[in-house]
């Protein structure tokens, strides 16, 4: 019973839609009927602060060092991802404020840079990558530097271009050391004990990972909706969230797909550097979204829970593109082609 429920579940859903994202879309629908208010929320609060440390002490704890180390030798591939996270995606953010036709509300507009400011993640795009006949071992290696470098990036971008919407004084700066780069930390001194088991149990940790993204979304929606917040979420606004989001992928995907010829990679590098530098993490960006805007983390976060379900329809499509592309005898080192074609079997989120 147990074994079948996981694909009886998956073909109730689109082909397209992952899993995770409704269950995310339903934990924001039941903090908009049943939000914490008053004890529970604060209990919530605390919940939320120790699931985002543990999420971090795993990430530390899961996190090989050699392998880490290994896959210096793509030098080009990472320099192209982390400059396309860290550099071009704020730039582009930044241009959305001034650049969009449709007036985005303030949380909002604060959400679409934050997302310009997370790095990439490594789950979604190292199962894409593996689809479309990439090089898996680089995706890996290019969403761990990026996950690395955004530990420290993400909350000094954040304090640069974002300013008073952070909390970031210096107790701010103190609360993100222990909250995020602390368990991190200890996670990667008890790797050598810790490493072994959580490799073995992969499929008991996942639970406890997604769960703890679900609390962090439900503490931060509940304070939205606590303060009346989604009466800034008009449908033009989101529309016009839909239309800057779907903007920021094309741009990435075809900047990164430039930077890829222009540096000379071949075709497995081309499809890892194009779909690592266009993804973000949600793991990473909600629990880095609750340290740093606190309770007026719920609208802000919005930006990056649709963009991440994007980026998975529009590189399921891809994926699926290139992988017959690579089938059919495309030269090893020829750039993966143009968005089209019917799309492939959905990849986890």
């Amino acid at each position: 019973m147990q074994r079948g429920s996981g694909p009886r579940s998956r073909r109730l859903l689109p082909r397209w839609l992952d899993p995770y994202m409704a269950a995310l879309a339903g934990t924001v629908g039941l903090a908009a009927l049943f939000p914490a208010s008053g004890a529970s929320a604060r209990v919530a609060e605390v919940a939320c602060d120790l699931a985002v440390a543990l999420l971090f002490f795993l990430y530390g704890a899961r996190l090989s060092t050699r392998e880490t180390l290994a896959g210096l030798r793509h030098l080009r591939l990472h320099g192209l991802v982390l400059a396309t996270t860290f550099v071009l995606f704020p730039l582009l953010g930044v241009a959305t404020a001034l650049l969009t036709p449709v007036p985005l509300t303030g949380p909002l507009q604060t959400g679409v840079l934050f997302l310009c400011l997370v790095p990439s993640t490594v789950q979604s795009s190292v199962a894409l990558t593996g689809a479309a006949g990439g090089n898996v071992p680089a995706a890996i290696c290019a969403g761990t530097y990026s996950s690395l470098a955004g530990l420290v990036l993400t909350p000094v971008l954040a304090a640069w271009l974002l300013g008073s919407h952070t909390e970031l004084s210096a107790d701010g700066l103190l609360r993100i050391g222990l909250q995020l780069l602390a368990p991190f930390l200890l996670g990667q001194v008890l790797r050598p004990w810790l490493g072994g088991p959580l490799s073995r149990h992969k499929r008991v940790l996942t639970p406890v990972d997604r769960g703890s993204i679900l609390l962090v979304v439900y503490t931060a929606f509940s304070a939205a909706v606590s303060q009346g917040i989604w009466g800034l979420a008009t449908p033009l606004a989101l529309l016009g969230l839909l239309a800057v989001l779907l903007a920021l992928l094309a741009a990435a995907l075809a900047a990164t797909g430039l930077g890829a010829r222009l540096l000379g990679l071949d075709r497995s590098a081309t499809v890892a550097a194009v779909l690592c530098g266009s993804q973000k993490s949600l793991a990473n960006g909600l629990p880095m979204a609750t340290v740093l805007f606190g309770a007026q983390a719920g609208l802000m976060v919005l930006p990056l829970m649709l963009y991440h379900q994007l980026q998975l329809i529009v590189g399921t499509v891809l994926a699926g593109r290139w992988s017959r592309a690579a089938a059919g005898g495309a030269a090893p080192g020829s750039v993966p082609p143009a968005l089209t074609g019917p799309g492939a079997p959905p990849a986890p989120g």
